[in-house]
């Protein structure tokens, strides 16, 4: 299935799941679970919430037991909101200062969630392959993301 039309569907899907539900933890459970069970060749997908200003806590999740905290700036999660923006990274070997929670992990997409114009979480979703992220993965879950910000 083209990639495109995979996300119009997995986003149809997302929304129907949120839809109404106003607690961003059920939310976020069944988003990643959703994203889980659809994507192909990932390995881990889930949410880290903003624990303060400076600090990102593991949320709900899908995959392998997961790093439970993550400063601001460090690793892709922890640049994602100190960039506010969304990393897309094709060999998290490459990337200085990767925290390895999972060492089968060799790509990673990390979206930040926004409430109110502040980062409240970052969506991350890690795959096995080398360079499995592209610019339609982006664009597709970054959409699905603003989904779930529309919940908060």
């Amino acid at each position: 299935m083209q990639k495109q039309k995979f996300y119009e569907l997995l986003n149809q899907q997302a929304k129907g799941l949120i839809d109404g539900e106003r607690n961003h933890i059920a939310n976020m459970a069944n988003l990643s679970a959703l994203l889980f069970t659809n994507m192909e060749d990932i390995n881990w997908s889930g949410f880290y919430l903003m624990d303060g200003d400076n600090e990102l806590v593991l949320g709900p999740f899908q995959g392998n037991p997961a790093c439970i905290r993550i400063p601001v700036g460090k690793g892709v999660c922890g640049t994602a909101v100190s960039e506010a923006k969304t990393q897309l990274i094709e060999d998290v070997h490459a990337f200085e200062g990767h925290i390895a929670c999972d060492a089968a992990s060799n790509s990673e997409i990390v979206i930040p969630v926004y409430k109110q114009g502040k980062v409240f979480a970052v969506l991350d979703i890690d795959s096995p392959s080398l360079a499995r992220f592209d610019e339609q993965d982006r664009l597709g879950l970054e959409a699905l993301v603003k989904s779930f910000e529309e919940t908060l």
